[in-house]
């Protein structure tokens, strides 16, 4: 009888040490918490409210129920966001940016206590849209891509200070998409298509121009050459004849030398015309 109640001793015993063994590694386990790599932590009393101090890598301890940890990641991470804004000429563009953002890592209390883990979601498709739209209004819609380094450049200054106002960090602001309304697409089709019309106009009228002075020089030949001819036989009057003479002559031996029947034989000054008779 005695042996019995030694043994449920003993083991009322043991479960209650396994139970305060539990109850002490449940406290202990609460009162640690991990900040992994490219991790910081911000961490939030209920007496004190938002501690100023953050915790960097590694295992710390907090008092259970009294403390939490709120864990923000530090790395840089990209954010695409799209914006329709209005040129300086009243123009629709559709822009898309991209940023590469991080938290200040000192201001990671401020950050928590006016925004909370979500702040680059809160803040920066709205800082954004707001200075895309402030900046493409300064610009005609065909300098958005005559002066598109310019224009990326003051994007990019402008949306990293405004940024700063709200502890981010922006590494890198690049516009990686931009394109026009149909109306302007349109337009600037049409304003294409009548350069070509105004490039081919030019070109018919230079041909005209080139044709022109042709004739005249073509005019000018054929009336020296008339003049040079009335000179020449003013003396005479056989002398006109005799001209016409040779250039008949030159047609009919042109005419006569395609003819494979005819045969010449020099006989003085005077040309001797046979048949061939193999033919």
């Amino acid at each position: 009888m005695g042996s019995s109640q030694a043994a449920v001793s003993f083991l009322i015993n043991i479960a209650r040490a396994a139970f305060g063994l539990g109850i002490g590694a449940t406290v202990v386990n609460s009162s640690l918490y991990t900040v992994d790599g490219g991790q910081r932590a911000v961490l939030f009393d209920r007496f004190r409210g938002v501690i100023d101090d953050t915790a960097g890598e590694g295992t710390h301890f907090l008092i259970p129920w009294l403390q939490k940890p709120y864990i923000f990641d530090i790395r840089t991470r990209p954010h695409t966001f799209s914006s329709i804004s209005g040129t300086k000429d009243l123009q629709m563009v559709n822009l898309t940016l991209r940023v590469l953002s991080r938290p200040e890592v000192s201001s990671l209390p401020d950050i928590f206590k006016t925004l909370g883990l979500e702040y680059d979601e809160k803040v920066l498709p709205s800082i954004g849209n707001e200075v895309l739209k402030a900046v493409v209004a300064q610009f005609d819609a065909d300098q958005l891509l005559t002066e598109r380094p310019q224009v990326s450049a003051l994007v990019r200054d402008s949306l990293i200070r405004r940024a700063k106002d709200f502890n981010i960090v922006l590494d890198d602001v690049a516009i990686t998409h931009l394109s026009y309304g149909a109306e302007f697409s349109k337009a600037v089709e049409q304003k294409q298509v009548a350069q070509q019309e105004a490039e081919r106009s030019k070109f018919v009228v230079a041909k005209a121009e080139q044709e022109r002075r042709a004739a005249i020089i073509r005019a000018e030949g054929e009336s020296e050459s008339a003049k040079l001819i009335s000179d020449a036989t003013a003396g005479s009057g056989m002398g006109l004849i005799e001209l016409r003479k040779i250039e008949a002559s030159k047609e009919n031996v042109t005419a006569m030398s395609r003819n494979e029947n005819v045969i010449y034989l020099p006989n003085g000054n005077n040309m001797l015309l046979g048949i061939n008779p193999g033919r």
